[in-house]
């Protein structure tokens, strides 16, 4: 029985860890987790916050997923989105889903990410 979501993986090319590291480290506010020794031989890096887990791998035919994504939820949208765009990421706005803000922008890699924050209690 499924009891809920362990993590989201993206790929990402090789030799791109300090730019992830950067982005999703520094400038989402994301604790980068360790790999196992095995597993960081591939390389990638690994980020969490809150429940949310996000693996970055890496592909050396790496395509950035531009439809797939993880939907983040975040707290502060708009001072969120301020942060975002003083960064220079792309932000679009997206009013499509009843009840919440959210926003697309892409990763230093291209890979389309969703922040949204809830309207109204779940």
């Amino acid at each position: 029985m499924i009891t809920g979501l362990d993590h989201v993986q993206l790929a990402a090319p090789p030799g791109t860890e300090d730019a992830l590291r950067a982005y999703y480290g520094d400038l989402l506010g994301m604790t980068e987790l360790p790999k196992p020794p095995a597993l960081a031989a591939r390389g990638g890096c690994w980020f969490g916050a809150g429940t949310a887990h996000l693996h970055l791998g890496t592909d050396p035919s790496f395509r950035p997923a531009r439809k797939a994504h993880p939907g983040l939820r975040v707290t502060g949208i708009d001072a969120f989105a301020a942060r975002l765009t003083a960064a220079g990421a792309p932000l679009t706005w997206d009013d499509g889903l009843p009840s919440h803000r959210r926003f697309y922008t892409t990763d230093p890699v291209g890979n389309r990410l969703e922040f949204l924050e809830p309207t109204a209690p779940d």
